[in-house]
């Protein structure tokens, strides 16, 4: 699970294995440790609503209503936003990137746009 924070929004990018295990567990977390600290940032399915988000005690968790989870693993959907409460958050499935990057991206889904090049 990848996180993206710039200003006031905040991304989460997930691939086809972590959407997988969300969708079966319901929630999915993962960490990035600073030394003397330790960031955890978390996905949780919750019922109804919509997605928001919150950070306590070093963990930021956003909360995806269980009918978008549905819609999300059941379909083509990329993703879902929200820019209700001042925050903007935005979770979709990682894609392959067309560009040649080091990292491993064999659990990333296809890229739509590799079929057009």
């Amino acid at each position: 699970m990848k996180i993206r924070i710039k200003g006031n929004s905040l991304r989460y990018r997930l691939t086809r294995s972590e959407v997988e295990r969300f969708a079966q567990n319901g929630y999915l977390e993962d960490t990035t440790d600073f030394g003397v600290a330790r960031l955890t940032y978390s996905l949780q399915k919750t019922i109804g609503g919509h997605l928001f988000a919150c950070f306590e005690n070093n963990n930021i968790t956003l909360y995806m209503p269980d009918w978008m989870l549905d819609e999300w693993t059941s379909t083509e959907r990329v993703g879902f936003e929200n820019g209700e409460d001042g925050l903007y958050l935005l979770i979709e499935k990682d894609f392959m990137c067309l560009d040649v990057v080091a990292e491993d991206q064999s659990d990333n889904y296809p890229n739509p746009l590799m079929q057009i090049r």
